[in-house]
């Protein structure tokens, strides 16, 4: 029978699909998310590059958490045999010698589970043992999402038949401090029992899944309106799909809190073009509301008060979750790569650029290519304040350059504030993000051409690059999108500031 066929079928006439944790979480944010997920899951965006690190971060997080319980044993059957892992389970708990299982198999109630760790806690009376239920983040602090998350697992497993003891959440602890050789597993992982508050959300479990049931069996699709919800917990994958039909200016699309957008749909407003003229926006709101383009009279003398040789910086980071170097925490931002246009007064342009890529602490060798290519003259224009803050941190961290990072921080001009006080774009759609400010005020320079095109996508492909890569043709490959993309940030200040100081001509 097609999808087509059951659809045309009545609701009554079959059972509704297998659940699993992640689609019953997918309910909760949103039936009809979940109703595509079950029926229509070619409809969704594949997630993007930096989606797709955040989730290989959390399976290796994963399989490092597992080395903590010293004779834990895998289930070996896949996801996709899901009998298999079950009967593999069960056996596995039988067996008292066994201190931990992990990625367990459960189903109750047409719901399947896969469990990171069960650890055996005691054996009980008729050698029925109690376990301790542990759900393993990369996040560092519990969540309200965990909460549901793990209500749904302990729902499944007891109603199984285990016997739990506690229900856990095992996370990152970003107060651990790395000093070198191996690392401590009992300190880079916390342990919160949240049993209690994870009981609480059980007790809605029923209800909440024989809501999704029933829904599942309607012959379409729930009608809900995109809204808020689709960004959170997460970012839903049908989000391009269920807003294909809105038109450009649907009132969504207006920037900043979102609970004036609730107030003005209330009213019948759908565009951003109907908003009455007397209601109360933000700055920038107003700007999109208008939707023209605005040159502040006060940005000329803004522009040129930078001082050649004018040097243009980027910088990018990564943040391994596992620390790799001595003196370092869980997620500390290192500094991996900077790029750097010089115009000097006569307009000619220059490019300096660093790329640590050993497996080793970039943070010297950057630091001092970094005060080699800067020198000491001239502004230094950055887009934000992030540049600011990893100078300053490694000012405190190499205190024999204090003194050359603090002169470096009192050059820096930040061209982001400028451009959000001083001008808009009606391109810009209330985005100030270089992303979305370059191609509007330089159309013929993107990101479009380029391998990797944002900074979540630069942070995963330095870590493939350094830490997983072999291939050395491979490593080039990607060394070589690295640096493109760092120096395409740093060319767009470059040729912002010359577009922007052409303007300024153009309106005095």
């Amino acid at each position: 029978m097609t999808m087509a066929d059951v659809h045309n079928e009545s609701p009554t006439t079959f059972a509704p699909p297998r659940l699993s944790k992640s689609k019953f979480l997918s309910g909760l944010q949103c039936h009809k998310r979940l109703y595509l997920e079950i029926h229509q899951p070619a409809l969704a965006t594949p997630p993007d590059a930096s989606m797709q690190a955040i989730l290989d971060m959390g399976t290796e997080i994963g399989i490092l958490a597992q080395q903590r319980f010293r004779g834990g044993v895998l289930v070996k059957s896949g996801f996709r045999r899901r009998e298999a892992a079950i009967t593999e389970t069960a056996a596995l708990l039988q067996d008292s010698e066994i201190p931990a299982v992990f990625e367990a198999a459960f189903e109750h109630e047409g719901v399947v589970v896969r469990v990171d760790i069960l650890e055996r806690v005691q054996n009980g009376d008729g050698g029925s043992s109690f376990w301790r239920l542990i759900e393993v983040k990369s996040s560092t602090r519990v969540k309200d999402v965990h909460l549901d998350d793990l209500a749904i697992q302990s729902h499944v497993v007891q109603g199984a038949g285990v016997r739990l003891d506690a229900t856990c959440l095992m996370h990152i602890d970003t107060g651990y401090f790395y000093q070198g050789g191996e690392v401590d597993l009992q300190a880079l992982f916390s342990i919160e029992n949240i049993s209690e508050a994870v009981t609480e959300r059980r007790g809605l479990v029923p209800e909440r899944l024989a809501a999704m049931k029933a829904m599942l069996l309607e012959p379409q699709a729930p009608v809900i309106e995109p809204d808020q919800h689709c960004h959170a917990p997460y970012e839903c994958p049908f989000w391009a799909h269920c807003t294909k039909e809105k038109p450009q200016r649907w009132i969504y699309h207006l920037p900043g809190k979102k609970e004036i957008v609730g107030q003005l749909v209330r009213q019948g407003i759908m565009t951003i073009d109907e908003i009455p003229d007397e209601t109360k926006l933000s700055d920038v709101q107003r700007k999109v509301k208008d939707n023209v383009e605005w040159v502040s009279p006060r940005l000329d003398h803004i522009l040129r008060s930078v001082s050649y040789p004018i040097h243009h910086l980027d910088a990018e980071t990564v943040m391994l979750a596992l620390p790799r170097f001595p003196s370092t925490r869980p997620y500390q931002s290192l500094p991996v790569q900077w790029s750097n246009h010089i115009e000097l007064e006569s307009g000619e342009v220059t490019h300096q650029e660093f790329l640590h890529s050993e497996a080793s602490d970039p943070r010297r060798a950057w630091a001092e290519a970094l005060l080699e290519s800067l020198g000491e003259t001239g502004s230094i224009v950055v887009y934000s304040a992030y540049e600011e803050t990893i100078i300053r941190q490694l000012a405190d961290i190499f205190p024999e350059y204090k003194s050359a990072f603090k002169a470096i921080v009192k050059r820096l001009w930040d061209l982001l504030p400028v451009i959000k006080s001083h001008y808009y774009h009606p391109a810009f759609h209330g985005s100030y993000s270089i992303k979305s400010v370059l191609p509007a005020v330089v159309p013929s320079l993107g990101y479009g051409d380029l391998t990797i095109q944002e900074g979540g996508q630069a942070a995963a492909e330095y870590y493939r690059m350094v830490f997983l890569e072999s291939d050395w043709v491979e490593r080039d490959s990607i060394r070589e999108a690295l640096l493109r993309y760092c120096a395409r940030d740093t060319l767009a200040m470059v040729e912002l500031r010359r577009v922007l100081e052409k303007k300024t001509r153009e309106v005095s």
